[in-house]
């Protein structure tokens, strides 16, 4: 038997489940939110300000409905989908809570409403956001310069690949240089863009550490090395201590070194990438930084690197004068800049938010953050340690795993029949979210990786570790319930069958009538699910 023991009743969850057609096909002809008054009689009526070749022939097709019931039924949406308000153990990149007030600020018309392409002094507000941030991120990670144009964490590992490649071209070792390397537990993003940016990758296995051995890199070191792409703390959680002689060895080859901080939350404030020798980072503003993910949506993957690279950095970056006047360099003003990566800025609000949430915690509120993380993981490891069919990956590694740690659930799978992917469906029946698994491809199988981070407290982690054992314990007894699950939810499991099938799915309405006019059907295409219209015929939870 387990020695696990549970420290509170597990919580009795049941989603919300409502028959609720798509907003399309809601309302009555007449039905209205607001009233509009009556244009008045000295004021020209709107089409006449409208040209004619613009004007609409026929009204749009817009459902027509009252306040309230649009609000109902937004609403009614919202409860049926958990999405990540429950107890959320996200790993391999850390996810924070989004304060609202950073909402609010970033909607402001001072924001909101302002074009990148006004003229420089009407900016100047903006400006100073984008350059004060800038500052934060080169003090925490040493580095000279930033740029927030790339869209994210995979989007800033291609911007140092393309400034590699520039780098080299002025060096004159382009054609000399073609080989980047990484290790086989960084995110596979380093590996994905440095092969698109024309790269041939080396990856180096584990190590009996947990971590590639020096003589592996070593190994893979030659004339023709241009990069090293790492990680570190890994997605395990594991540091690598030798990571600096790892740098050394890179620049003794003739290399540059990239530090992919996408785990940065359990050493911000105590580690600075350039201290370790690195050329270049990049921190995930929409994790790391309490701007939200938007299930990838809005997302800066800030790219900072050293002074011998700052002219390749794409262009414009902002500048800042002995008055105090903001400006931007643009990329005519830089000729060995590798150009733009993205357009403007980048995604302002999100380095709006990044900057609020800085300066909300300051420099001893981020070491503070640092040491929560870190506390809480290894207090979670100590738990799951317990579980039954639970183990850890690297188990001779005995120190501390400074940001997440991955385990497997390998032997529950082989005990039971019960997968991953069972557990995790039917872990939201408890109103928690689904575990993060883990990216491909899966180097230990059966994943789950979870990150306590600074955000959950004590109570939260401990549900959560209950729930896991709780539904491994249900496999052990009752397989046939988990792989079932989930059964606490509007929508159970989803019959993925017809998702290659661009007839059973419409990702429009527009496309859905046309679909359904040419299938000659007087219903939704396919099966509709609550919520509209869906892939396949989703069965209800109970």
């Amino acid at each position: 038997m387990s020695a696990f023991e549970p420290t509170r009743p597990l919580p009795r969850f049941h989603g919300a489940k409502w028959d609720e057609p798509v907003v399309m096909e809601m309302g009555r002809p007449g039905r209205r939110g607001q009233l509009l008054p009556q244009v008045e009689d000295d004021l020209a009526p709107l089409e006449e300000l409208v040209p004619a070749g613009l004007r609409r022939e026929q009204a749009p097709a817009l459902p027509e409905l009252s306040e309230f019931e649009v609000q109902r039924h937004y609403l009614h949406l919202s409860q049926m989908t958990l999405g990540m308000m429950g107890i959320n153990l996200f790993g391999t990149c850390t996810m924070k809570y989004n304060a609202r007030v950073n909402e609010h600020v970033t909607a402001r018309p001072e924001l909101a409403e302002v074009h990148p392409a006004q003229p420089v002094e009407t900016l100047q507000g903006v400006l100073q956001l984008v350059h004060d941030f800038e500052r934060f991120a080169c003090e925490l990670s040493g580095m000279a310069r930033f740029v927030f144009q790339p869209g994210g964490g995979a989007d800033a590992a291609y911007t140092h690949a393309c400034v590699t490649r520039a780098w080299l071209a002025a060096r004159g070792e382009l054609e000399q240089r073609t080989e980047v390397i990484t290790t086989i537990q960084t995110h596979p993003c380093n590996a994905a863009t440095a092969a698109a940016a024309g790269f041939d990758v080396i990856t180096l296995p584990l190590g009996p550490d947990g971590y590639p051995t020096i003589e592996s890199l070593r190994a893979a070191l030659s004339e023709r090395t241009a990069a090293l792409m790492i990680g570190n703390p890994d997605d395990m959680g594991i540091y690598n201590p030798d990571v600096r002689e790892w740098v050394e060895l890179v620049h003794e080859a003739g290399g540059l070194a990239f530090y992919d901080s996408a785990t940065f939350n359990g050493v911000m404030s105590r580690v600075r990438a350039s201290e370790l020798g690195f050329d270049a980072c990049m921190y995930m503003l929409h994790k790391t930084f309490g701007a939200p993910k938007g299930g990838g949506g809005p997302a800066v993957g800030a790219y900072g690197c050293s002074e011998e690279l700052v002219p390749f950095l794409p262009r414009p970056l902002v500048t800042r004068d002995e008055e105090g006047r903001y400006g931007l360099e643009q990329v005519e003003d830089a000729p060995q800049s590798i150009g733009k990566v993205r357009e403007f800025w980048g995604n302002v609000p999100v380095v709006v938010k990044a900057y609020a949430w800085v300066r909300a915690l300051g420099a001893k509120g981020i070491r503070d953050a640092a040491d929560l993380s870190v506390l809480a993981n290894n207090y979670m490891d100590t738990r799951l340690a317990q579980v039954r069919g639970v183990q850890q990956t690297n188990p001779g590694v005995d120190k501390p795993r400074l940001e997440m740690t991955r385990w497997s659930l390998e032997q529950v799978r082989e005990e039971t029949g019960v997968d991953v992917h069972d557990i995790s469906n039917r872990m939201v029946d408890f109103g928690v979210d689904a575990p993060w698994l883990a990216h491909e491809p899966w180097i230990t199988p059966e994943p789950i990786t979870p990150e306590p981070g600074e955000l959950w407290s004590k109570e939260d982690v401990d549900t959560w570790i209950d729930v896991l054992a709780h539904v491994i314990e249900e496999a052990y007894a009752d397989p046939e319930l988990v792989r079932t699950a989930p059964h606490n939810h509007a929508i159970a499991q989803v019959d993925p069958s017809g998702i290659d099938d661009p007839r059973q799915w419409a990702t429009t309405w527009r496309s859905h009538l046309k679909k359904r006019a040419a299938a000659g059907e007087e219903g939704p295409v396919g099966a509709r699910s609550a919520g509209g219209v869906g892939v396949g015929a989703p069965e209800a939870g109970s």
